[in-house]
C-alpha cells in the first residue's frame, strides 16, 4: 500500500507543469509553441533562458519536494526501504509530469523531474557523473535530447552499481524492485524521445537554441 501512496503523492506533485504555468503567466501557451512540449528545452527555445531555468528548477524540485513529503510520512517507519520508496515517488512525479490528466495527458518528457529524483538519492557522485555527461554531450553535439538519453542510461547503471555495492542498504528483493523502476524510467524516457531519436538518426534533430522572449 505504501508504494501506491508514494506513486500517488508523486503524481500529484508531477501535475505542477512549470513550463505551462510560466507560459500562461506570460500569455504564452507553450503547448502551441515550438515542439509543443511543456518541458525545459521547449521553454528555453520559445521563451528564453529565464523561462528555461525556471522550468527546469520547478520541474526538478517538485520531485525533491514530493520525496520530502514521503519522508515525513514514511521516513521513520520505513527507513530500511526508503530508497525504494523514493524511486516509487519519483516515478509518480515523472508520470504526472509526462501525462497530466488536466492537459489531456500531454506534458513534458520527464528529464528535469528525473534530475530531481537523482538529487533525491543524496549521492553527490551520482549527480556529478550525470551532470558531467550531460554537459559534455550537449556541449559537443548541441543535442539536448542526446544528452538527456545518455543521462537516463547512466542513471540506470549507477542505480545498479551502487545497489550491488550495498550503498542503499536494502535486501536483494527490494534492490531488484528498484532496478526495475529505474529501467522503466529509462524506457519511458526513450519512448517520450522517440521523435527525437528518429531525427537524430536522420541528422535532422534540432540543436540547442534560445528564444528571444
Amino acid at each position: 500500500m505504501e508504494r501506491i501512496i508514494c506513486v500517488l503523492i508523486g503524481y500529484v506533485f508531477g501535475l505542477f507543469q512549470t513550463g505551462y504555468i510560466y507560459g500562461k503567466a506570460n500569455h504564452v501557451d507553450i503547448r502551441k509553441e515550438g515542439s509543443g512540449n511543456a518541458g525545459t528545452t521547449n521553454a528555453l527555445r520559445t521563451m528564453g533562458w529565464k523561462a528555461g531555468a525556471v522550468t527546469f528548477l520547478g520541474d526538478c524540485f517538485k520531485c525533491v519536494f514530493a520525496v520530502v513529503v514521503v519522508y515525513l510520512i514514511y521516513g521513520k517507519g520505513y527507513r530500511d526501504i526508503f530508497p525504494l520508496l523514493t524511486m516509487y515517488t519519483g516515478m509518480g512525479v515523472i508520470l504526472g509530469h509526462n501525462f497530466p490528466f488536466y492537459l489531456g495527458f500531454k506534458g513534458g518528457k520527464g528529464i528535469a523531474a528525473t534530475a530531481g529524483l537523482l538529487v533525491s538519492t543524496l549521492n553527490v557522485w551520482m549527480v556529478l557523473i550525470c551532470l558531467a555527461a550531460f554537459v559534455c554531450v550537449v556541449g559537443i553535439t548541441r543535442y539536448v535530447s542526446l544528452g538527456s538519453l545518455v543521462v537516463v542510461v547512466i542513471y540506470l547503471v549507477e542505480i545498479i552499481v551502487y545497489g550491488q555495492m550495498g550503498r542503499f542498504g536494502m535486501e536483494a528483493g527490494h534492490l531488484y524492485e528498484m532496478y526495475a523502476i529505474a529501467a522503466f524510467l529509462m524506457l519511458l524516457a526513450f519512448y517520450k524521445h522517440r521523435a527525437n531519436i528518429k531525427r537524430l538518426l536522420s541528422g535532422t534533430e534540432n540543436k540547442l537554441s534560445v528564444g528571444k522572449k
